[in-house]
């Protein structure tokens, strides 16, 4: 029988090309966004895809979510822990409130209530164990202006993937983390293009494909092995230097 993942933000960029990737791989995929259509649009064609409509926000969604994966693939070997935002750039005085709760809404406390349900899941089935990987960002490393919001969750997020990665060890649950920096995204793209419009010159970029590969290469390892920390980025773009 084929392994099986979960995927958040399933519905659109890196979520997408990593479930297109694992589908093509022969792995069985539970796909989990906001957006029904949307879903459809990636299951569709492939009877080892399972579209769950769910917002990651809702702990008793995510629970049923993995409920109803695990009730069809009879276990989850993986989970990619994709699902996140980015709210419009402002200084931290500037930004409206209800885009710092929502974004820690989404990219914090969805990915702790994923993260949550995958572990339980993992810890309870026979064989034990499986696989987390959560999506950082290089903002886990260093921010874009303006973007506190984005920031401060990622870089909560390399917290969870530490403490997973160590409480998960007596079950075989592995956890690591990819920091992905500028694969070419219509979220990347818009904020890159805010950043040009603030006077900053344009932001190299890759193709998404390249996360997609490596967010398989990271899955494909045996328990017994395990990338804590990956960044991947577009090779020109100014993570390191003085710029």
């Amino acid at each position: 029988m084929g392994r099986s993942i979960v995927i958040t933000g399933a519905s659109s960029g890196i979520g997408r090309a990593v479930a297109e990737r694992f589908l093509a791989a022969g792995w069985k995929v539970a796909l989990i966004a906001r957006r029904a259509d949307a879903l459809a649009a990636v299951a569709s064609g492939s009877d080892q895809a399972l579209a769950l409509p769910c917002d990651v926000i809702r702990p008793d969604r995510v629970d049923a979510a993995f409920a109803a994966a695990t009730a069809r693939f009879g276990r989850i070997d993986a989970l990619f822990n994709n699902a996140g935002i980015f709210r419009p750039a402002g200084l931290i005085d500037e930004i409206p409130l209800s885009d710092w709760t929502e974004t820690v809404d989404v990219n914090l406390n969805g990915m702790f209530h994923a993260a949550r349900a995958a572990f339980r899941q993992m810890r309870a089935q026979s064989p034990q164990g499986g696989r987390i990987i959560n999506n950082g960002s290089i903002s886990a490393q260093v921010p874009r202006p303006g973007s506190v919001g984005y920031t401060v969750t990622k870089h909560a997020i390399s917290g969870l993937t530490k403490a997973l990665a160590l409480d998960g060890r007596p079950y075989d649950i592995a956890c690591g983390q990819i920091d992905i920096g500028n694969a070419e995204t219509d979220m990347v793209r818009t904020a890159s293009a805010a950043g040009v419009q603030a006077g900053r010159a344009p932001e190299p970029m890759m193709d998404v494909a390249h996360v997609a590969d490596a967010v398989l290469a990271m899955a494909d390892l045996p328990l017994s092995a395990n990338v804590l920390s990956m960044t991947l980025m577009a090779t020109k773009m100014a993570l390191v230097g003085r710029g």
